[in-house]
């Protein structure tokens, strides 16, 4: 039996150690077609392990728990996973923070507060341009 997931389906990890915030982005990105939650994570200790082993085509993450910013996550992403694409979404939208994450690898960064929407907005559009190019 063949595990690979379809060619036209994206497959997207979450990370962050608020569940509501997790089902709330579950629930949304639902309702985009081509898209399936490969897994979650609330925290940072077997994330990286977890998003290889999902075959996640981007992982959604908030790089700060408990108090503390944990940025090796992005940056073992983006050095040894390139093609995951990396999605900050954060209550910390400091600019000074918003460049130590894109340094670190994000491909794009939000604010939850503001941004929430557009978030799931380019998850949709990322997994359209993905379908798009495996057809």
């Amino acid at each position: 039996m063949d595990t690979a997931p379809s060619a036209t389906v994206s497959r997207i990890f979450l990370v962050d150690d608020a569940v509501e915030v997790r089902r709330r982005l579950a629930c949304l990105i639902a309702l985009i077609p081509g898209i399936e939650i490969a897994g979650e994570s609330a925290g940072v200790e077997h994330a990286f392990d977890d998003i290889v082993a999902s075959r996640a085509d981007v992982a959604v993450l908030d790089p700060c728990f408990s108090g503390k910013t944990d940025l090796l996550l992005l940056a073992a992403l983006a050095r040894v996973r390139p093609s995951i694409v990396s999605i900050v979404l954060t209550n910390h939208d400091a600019t000074a923070f918003r460049r130590a994450c894109e340094a670190a690898g994000a491909d794009f960064f939000f604010d939850k507060t503001s941004e929430f929407e557009l978030a799931c907005r380019a998850i949709e559009a990322i997994a359209y341009a993905r379908r798009a190019h495996r057809v």
